[in-house]
């Protein structure tokens, strides 16, 4: 059975991520995501949780966070060694999509739902390293003209 890597920041990125649940049944699946107060209750619905530090650009903290999350990145993907990794966003995503690139595993991304007009910097950083690229609005192939339109994840 395949190993897919579910990861995303929380809030409205993870919200997407979850609407994949019927899929992450299919497979062995793992998710990485935030740990906040609204993320820990995640043990108790999913087998295979892991976080990262919370952390946002805005922050002077960041600065240290951010190679944190980079590192334990690594660690989670020796740990799990998966197949493919599916994103929804936003800079925890991009990290795990460029270390799988690096282990030469399959990137799966899918843009947000809020872009229905203009990119995201998630989607301009993995976009030229995604085997999928999935939008959920017609009117973003006109900005990623190699992305598949799979309609809203809702």
């Amino acid at each position: 059975m395949k190993k897919v890597l579910f990861i995303s920041s929380t809030g409205g990125h993870l919200n997407e991520l979850l609407q994949l649940k019927k899929t992450m049944k299919r497979y062995d699946s793992y998710i990485v995501t935030e740990k906040t107060k609204s993320t820990v209750g995640l043990k108790n619905q999913f087998n295979n949780v892991n976080f990262l530090k919370y952390g946002t650009k805005s922050h002077l903290s960041y600065i240290y966070i951010f190679p944190y999350n980079v590192f334990k990145s690594f660690v989670y993907f020796l740990k799990i060694r998966p197949d493919v990794v599916v994103t929804t966003g936003a800079h925890t995503g991009v990290i795990m999509c460029y270390i799988a690139k690096l282990f030469r595993r399959k990137v799966i991304y899918i843009e947000t739902f809020a872009n229905i007009h203009s990119k995201t910097v998630s989607g301009r950083l993995v976009y030229p390293i995604a085997d999928m690229f999935i939008v959920q609005w017609e009117s973003m192939l006109k900005l990623y003209p190699n992305a598949i339109y799979g309609g809203w994840i809702f």
